[in-house]
């Protein structure tokens, strides 16, 4: 309907003004809030590392966890989680029995966010969560890995892990598979697939094709190569 003065229109005409103004003050003040969480939680500690190594935090999903736990559980041995975040894989995998666990984390806030929720949950002097560069862990004594890092940065990490890792050690890596090794065992589907990997000292690169020795995990699919 039209307004019936021109006072009205007037006023109608300011009235969407200042709502586009809001809107736009409103995206303003989104945009600078997630940047914040950015600097203060993501950003620190990448200063130190080349951009060719960074790897942004994204948590893991409940699925996820779920998943890894499936192909590393009742495995003895030290357990570590690369890049550990908020420190839910190493919980959980501390919950499950795989001890010791621990979690290498670059970003001091989230190492504290992880020890916050390690004293919440009761097992605060049971796992470990440490500020370190997980490229410059020494991995000889790990016998189960987790990893959940960018595929830019992948064909980098299977070297280092072919280099120190003990034999019979198994790896999982979630989200992207490692791009050269042979998974003995897959799990999920989408962004909630993880590829399970067991190091043998005597095979090129920690390729191990599938037999009868192997981990498997029924009805996933265990011939897809990273």
């Amino acid at each position: 309907m039209e307004p019936d003065e021109p006072g009205e229109a007037l006023t109608e005409l300011r009235e969407r003004r200042l709502g586009a103004l809001g809107l736009l003050q409103a995206a303003a003040g989104s945009g600078l809030a997630a940047y914040a969480v950015w600097a203060l939680l993501l950003q620190p500690g990448f200063r130190a590392v080349p951009l060719r190594l960074q790897v942004p935090y994204v948590g893991a999903s409940a699925r996820q966890v779920e998943h890894v736990l499936t192909l590393l559980r009742g495995r003895p041995g030290k357990t570590v989680d690369l890049g550990s975040g908020d420190g839910r894989i190493v919980l959980a995998a501390h919950r499950c029995g795989l001890r010791p666990a621990l979690g290498y984390e670059l970003n001091p806030w989230l190492v504290g966010l992880a020890r916050l929720h390690a004293w919440r949950a009761g097992c605060a002097g049971s796992v470990r969560f440490c500020c370190q560069d997980l490229w410059k862990v020494n991995l000889r004594d790990c016998h189960n890995v987790s990893v959940f890092l960018a595929p830019s940065v992948l064909p980098l990490l299977e070297d280092k892990l072919q280099a120190e890792l003990p034999e019979g050690a198994r790896v999982v890596s979630g989200r992207f598979p490692l791009p050269t090794w042979q998974p003995v065992a897959v799990l999920g589907e989408g962004l909630d697939r993880v590829w399970a990997y067991d190091v043998h000292s005597g095979s090129p690169a920690g390729q191990v094709p599938p037999g009868p020795s192997s981990a498997s995990v029924p009805g996933a699919p265990t011939s897809l190569a990273g």
